[in-house]
């Protein structure tokens, strides 16, 4: 019964439900990270990143009525505007802490010494005294009030041009670009040469280095820092860019020999047997036969690497320190962290900044991935 035409197996809704599952763990994570970059502070601590298309109901902080004075006959006035600057509803106000929602909008109050204060559903007050309010101090009032969404750009102004510790991202967004890209491509170049010569070139000792690279696949990288910190510091390299990318390239190439000898392997070999016949070299071979076949495994590799090198944290601060001018983007987030842990749209903005880069890439990139790592797996 379960092979019937026209009825899928339970596994297969199984994987699909576990599909919908994982990138729905994914991508909600993202897409409240990208709408709370663009809220305001005041919204992302009152309310949560889903209810940021519709009206907001809250409580503001106590405003201190001010304005000028005027009299009215016998009668000293004051009036103004609670929200001049937001298209805000008043939904209740109060003028004691104990029982901020006392009041409906458009309600006359009796305060202390014959005063009254009305405010209406726009926020405009109006308090009024039979003596001057000179040296008074006037009432605080507390309002509830809806608030239309709100949305704004400040926070990436803030971020990319800010100058300061808790903003300034810009500089750490290049310093990331200026680390990743060559330590994306060295190890490509390096390693593509590489593995042609352990796929299609006969020489002794050729299967050991083939085991050899396999086996630095599990070598956790955090045993050879401080010593190749060490050895940079001996031969005058020190703590600069290239090192970051001397270091990057050493940590990759296992992987990316592994991966582009393993698709070089299954290439077709009459091609390139016809090649060497026609007087080809290995070179020209390697140029123009192999380099443009293996431009699936190529680019799968480039989006390991890329997204390795971007999200890295420790390799950056053990080979480019911790000065300002030097900070990638991860550590610019750990001092955020640190330092403006109350400043949530900051947060999220830098974040999301760090995140648009490698997002691009996947999806650039994405459909030579599965391809590039499913090379050389099946014959």
């Amino acid at each position: 019964m379960d092979n019937i035409a026209g009825r899928k197996p339970a596994l297969t809704w199984v994987v699909h439900l576990s599909v919908v599952v994982l990138v729905a763990l994914w991508l909600l994570p993202t897409l409240g990270l990208l709408v709370s970059s663009f809220r305001t502070a005041d919204q992302i601590s009152n309310s949560g990143w889903w209810s940021a298309f519709s009206a907001q109901e809250r409580q503001a902080p106590a405003i201190r009525l001010e304005g000028e004075e005027q009299q009215q006959g016998a009668t000293y006035v004051i009036e103004g505007m609670l929200f001049p600057a937001t298209d805000t509803t008043l939904t209740a106000w109060g003028t004691s802490s104990r029982a901020p929602q006392a009041y409906e909008p458009g309600q006359s109050v009796d305060l202390d010494d014959g005063w009254q204060l009305v405010v209406d559903d726009r926020g405009l007050f109006r308090l009024s005294a039979p003596q001057s309010f000179e040296g008074e101090r006037l009432p605080r009032v507390f309002t509830t009030a809806t608030t239309p969404p709100e949305f704004t750009l400040q926070n990436y102004g803030n971020v990319l041009s800010g100058s300061t510790s808790g903003a300034g991202v810009g500089q750490a967004f290049l310093n990331t670009l200026t680390v990743s890209i060559p330590a994306t491509v060295i190890p490509i170049l390096v390693a593509a040469f590489a593995a042609y010569a352990l796929a299609w070139m006969e020489f002794p000792g050729r299967a050991l280095l083939v085991a050899a690279v396999v086996g630095l696949l599990v070598v956790p990288l955090q045993l050879a820092l401080i010593p190749l910190l060490q050895l940079h510091n001996d031969i005058g390299i020190g703590k600069g860019y290239l090192g970051v990318w001397l270091a990057h390239t050493g940590f990759g190439l296992p992987l990316a020999i592994y991966l582009l000898r393993n698709y070089m392997v299954g290439l077709p070999k009459d091609i390139i047997e016809n090649a060497r016949v026609d007087g080809a070299t290995d070179f020209q071979v390697f140029v123009k036969i192999v380099l443009p076949l293996s431009f699936p495994a190529l680019a799968s590799f480039a989006i390991f690497q890329f997204l390795w090198t971007w999200n890295d944290l420790l390799v950056a601060l053990v080979f480019l320190g911790t000065d300002d001018d030097r900070l990638v983007l991860t550590a610019r987030l750990v001092n955020l962290m640190g330092s403006r842990g109350g400043q949530w749209e900051i947060l999220a903005t830098s974040a999301f900044v760090s995140i648009a880069v490698p997002l691009m890439v996947f999806f650039a990139m994405q459909k030579y991935l599965v391809r590039g790592l499913l090379a050389g797996s099946v014959k």
